[in-house]
């Protein structure tokens, strides 16, 4: 029985406290690819009233391992990279959006883009994947 990306996702988001914590909405599942989105809470706010670079980076990489792990071959993040190019406040709702550069047999590459509500980029994050060749659902 072949398992469908959106069939690995779920399970990912069964599993993964901490992207249920952010509130990731999943969006979008294709084969290589996702879009999530988050509403930014109080909480995610640093010391000068911005959000915590580290909530930006957290829904990047839950896109990027949504996006690389949805064909079942269980992969880990091997290189990631974020710029950030605006500010995200609380209230903002971020999308994630998720696209595949390279599917190899041992490594994958990603670009993420992150957007605010109003279209506007506040992220970019590139992520390299290395593929372990096991089944992340069995």
């Amino acid at each position: 029985m072949t398992t469908t990306p959106q069939q690995v996702v779920a399970h990912m988001m069964q599993h993964d406290l901490f992207s249920q914590w952010l509130g990731i909405e999943v969006l979008e599942i294709k084969e290589g690819y996702s879009k999530i989105k988050m509403l930014v809470r109080p909480e995610m706010a640093n010391g000068f009233n911005i959000v915590h670079g580290g909530i930006a980076f957290s829904l990047a990489d839950s896109a990027f391992a949504f996006a690389c792990n949805n064909r079942n071959n269980l992969s880990v993040a091997l290189d990631t990279s974020i710029n950030f190019t605006k500010p995200v406040h609380v209230g903002d709702i971020l999308i994630a959006e998720a696209k595949e550069l390279h599917n190899g047999k041992s490594t994958g590459l990603y670009h993420i883009t992150i957007t605010n509500q109003n279209n506007h980029i506040v992220a970019m994050f590139k992520g390299t994947c290395f593929r372990t060749s096991k089944p992340l659902v069995k």
